[in-house]
């Protein structure tokens, strides 16, 4: 059973993928491109039925409100679901549709996303699998080391880690600086059982 969720090829993830390059260093697009293989390795095992464009479209733009460009004040959830709302508005696509890629990015980090319809739970998924390797026995090893290979982590901890820590000092109280204090989320990226 092929287990690969392919990237869909339509002119709109294509648009979203140039943004998401443009505006991201490489191991910042590298993570929200894992977002969507691990979260979709996870729903071909789950048995998911989901919408591959609109689920695509959430986990590529997942981060952009980490960028210098995206970053108007608010957490960066808040700022990124902002700015791919605009980016999805602008190319016309269904507001219905933008609405989901918006709460996707708003509860990635939030465990509220798992009990929400799959192109939103598996961005969580998948964003937590390539943070802190949760659920990392549930996914085949070998489709986990082909993702890797195609898009390599960079040094993923460290660079991810800084920018985190920028967000949180530079926003305190904000859910960057919660999750830090109430979950550790620093020990867990920094535990996790990648090698970088």
């Amino acid at each position: 059973m092929n287990t690969e969720l392919s990237i869909p090829d339509s002119s709109l993830c294509t648009k979203a993928t140039e943004l998401v390059l443009e505006l991201s260093p490489q191991f910042l697009f590298n993570h929200s491109v894992r977002t969507y293989r691990f979260g979709g390795l996870l729903s071909q095992r789950e048995g998911m039925k989901l919408d591959p464009e609109l689920f695509y479209l959430a986990s590529i733009l997942h981060d952009i409100g980490l960028t210098k460009r995206c970053d108007h004040g608010h957490s960066f959830e808040v700022d990124g679901a902002d700015a791919a709302d605009e980016f999805l508005t602008q190319h016309g696509y269904p507001r219905d549709k933008i609405d989901i890629v918006r709460e996707a990015i708003v509860l990635h980090t939030s465990l509220l996303a798992e009990e929400k319809q799959p192109e939103i739970a598996l961005v969580h998924f998948g964003a937590g699998f390539d943070v802190g390797a949760f659920h990392i026995k549930d996914l085949p090893s070998s489709s986990v080391q082909q993702i890797l290979e195609a898009y390599p982590r960079l040094g993923f901890k460290k660079a991810f880690a800084e920018v985190w820590m920028s967000e949180a000092g530079r926003k305190p109280n904000m859910l960057a600086d919660r999750v830090n204090t109430e979950i550790g989320f620093m020990d867990i990226l920094i535990n996790a059982p990648f090698e970088e």
